[in-house]
């Protein structure tokens, strides 16, 4: 399944008021999901394995390092099962670049998606995720919706990230 979003990821020194904002929002929180993350070196773009107990997608992604809100395209394949399997291959075929460990809270509005994390030895972000999987919004719609989102949760531009955590480990 591909899809195009627009995004941000950004240092976040209070979850907690992220997280009753959503809620005031009315957010339907999918759960928290202990994630892996292994990247491998790969000559276009971005190629991650996901592991997790909610989430579990082989992920190609383009995207450009800029602050702010970014379109990215991605290229999502569900793992079901044997993941450990399919990591290995990739291992033995491209090597691992980087592996991020973290915990994960999923949210959607929509089709936006939050996530609060906790990354291994980083700390604390927030991601704002505007999704189209089928068409039906435009790219200016989706800036739109992560800009309103930006806002709601006051991110400052300080804390906006470039890249992606497998630049920061």
């Amino acid at each position: 399944m591909s899809h195009v979003n627009i995004e941000i990821k950004a240092r976040c020194e209070h979850p907690d008021k992220i997280r009753e904002i959503l809620h005031s929002h009315n957010a339907d929180f999918k759960g928290t999901d202990h994630q892996i993350d292994t990247y491998f070196k790969s000559p276009n773009g971005r190629l991650k394995l996901r592991q997790g107990a909610i989430e579990n997608n082989l992920i190609h992604y383009n995207r450009s390092d800029q602050k702010g809100p970014k379109q990215s395209n991605v290229s999502l394949f569900p793992v079901q099962s044997e993941s450990d399997t399919l990591r290995h291959v990739l291992k033995e075929a491209m090597n691992i670049w980087k592996i991020v460990d973290k915990k994960r809270e999923i949210y959607f509005i929509d089709n936006v998606k939050f996530h609060i994390d906790t990354v291994k030895n980083l700390g604390h972000f927030v991601e704002i995720e505007a999704i189209d999987t089928d068409g039906s919004h435009t790219v200016e719609k989706l800036k739109g919706q992560c800009d309103y989102y930006l806002n709601l949760f006051q991110i400052k531009q300080a804390d906006l990230l470039t890249g992606s955590y497998s630049d920061m480990v």
